[in-house]
Order: C-alpha cells, then structure tokens, then sequence
C-alpha cells in the first residue's frame, strides 16, 4: 500500500503493527511517501516492482533473517538503506553494516533520530550519485576540509596538510562514503585488503594520525566521528 506525501518514495519493512504505524505517521507528516512490506520475501518482490528511494528495514521478520534482506537488496539497490532493529549486540549492527546497509538504529528510537538518520542517509547518496558534486573524483568539501582528488591534495583552513599514501586512501574511503558508518572491517579491506581484516589497530592509529592533521582539536573531533565499537563516520555537516 503506498500512502501519500510528495517527496522520497521509502519501503517500510517491518512486521510489528505499531511500530510499522509509527513509521507511516512519522514518515508521512514529514512528506515522505511511503510502502509497506511486512515479510522479507514481500519485502524483495515490492522493491524490485516498486523501485522505492530509500529502504527502512526491521531486521527481525517473520519468514527470516532481515540480513538476508540486506543482501538481496544490495544485489542491484544503490539507495539508503537505514536498518531498525531491537537487537543492541555491536556485532549485529557490524554485519548490517557489512551488509550494506548505510546505517543501524536500536530501537526504541524517537521520530527526530530517525528523521536526522534518514537525511544522512540520503545525503550520502547524493553525494556518492555526484548530486553534491561529490564524485569519484573532483572536489570534496566538509567544513574547513578540502580535498582535490584529481591532484592529491589536501588543505585544511587554506593551510596545505601533507597525508602519508595510507592516510590518503584511508581519508579517500571515508570520503566515498561520507555521512555513512564505515566498518572497521570495511576500512581495512578497502586500505590495507583481505590479508589485513584481523588487524584492526591499523585503523585505530591511522584514524588517530589523520585527527591530529585534520581536526581543531584532534581529542574532541568533529569531522571523523567514532561509532563505537563498530567504525566511523566522516561528517559531512561540519
């Protein structure tokens, strides 16, 4: 059933009656138009005819695992995906993650949580799409952070910063998912490869070298953001 509003077309997945009628209320007063799906094998067959703009997704569903889902989606859907879930163990919300999906809120949640989630969600598909002019190369701005992608170079505050190779990929990877949560283990393959996933300090210490060069005050960042326990986060409204 598709109810009203002009604006992004999102695929609600979710099976609870009452969590599924505050999602459409809260989704639908936002201007947001929306279609439900309560199984995850309604869930596949409505996105492939639907075509929705973004994917709410409960985890928990009744003919299966919500990952699985996840998987099927991002077969061939490139839009938000946001995951909602009862599940608070860190390592469901890293497969999510490693899943594809963009980002994991725990519910209970509040209507301005998930709307702020949304919209980082959506704007990190603008940006990764070039709609931000934030393509695969080029120019790429977050607050003070500047970042030429076609010439390697990096500034911060007009002040040139000079970035180790490792350092640049890393703060290129970040760059191709801002506003997204990024594994730790999705940085390390990206970074260093398949051989490295066990090593997850690389990232602690790289991370920490790239705050002390990037960030005003490197103890209280706000450009690279710490999920914790799960990866990080480049801020995109900095």
């Amino acid at each position: 059933m598709n109810h009203g509003g002009t604006g992004p077309h999102v695929l609600v997945v979710e099976d609870e009656e009452q969590m599924r009628r505050f999602l459409r209320v809260t989704l639908r007063v936002n201007n947001y138009r929306v279609t439900e799906a309560t199984t995850a094998a309604e869930a596949l067959a409505m996105a492939q005819e639907q075509r929705p703009d973004v994917v709410v997704l409960d985890l928990g569903l009744p003919d299966g695992d919500g990952m699985q889902v996840v998987v099927g989606l991002r077969s061939w859907f490139r839009g938000p995906l946001l995951v909602v879930s009862a599940r608070h163990q860190e390592s469901d919300k890293v497969q999510a993650l490693d899943a594809g999906a963009d980002d994991y809120l725990t519910k209970p949640f509040g209507t301005s949580e998930l709307l702020a989630r949304l919209r980082v969600a959506q704007r990190h598909f603008a940006r990764a799409a070039g709609a931000a002019g934030a393509n695969e190369r080029g120019l790429f701005v977050a607050g003070e952070l500047r970042v030429d992608r076609d010439r390697h170079e990096v500034t911060v505050r007009g002040e040139a910063v000079k970035l180790t190779p490792i350092e640049y990929k890393l703060l290129v990877t970040l760059i191709r998912n801002a506003g997204k949560v990024v594994t730790r283990r999705q940085l390390l393959r990206e970074v260093w490869g398949e051989q490295h996933l066990d090593e997850a300090h690389y990232v602690r210490v790289y991370m920490s070298n790239l705050r002390r060069k990037l960030e005003v005050d490197p103890a209280r960042p706000q450009l690279l953001l710490t999920e914790q326990n799960i990866g990080y986060r480049l801020q995109v409204d900095v």
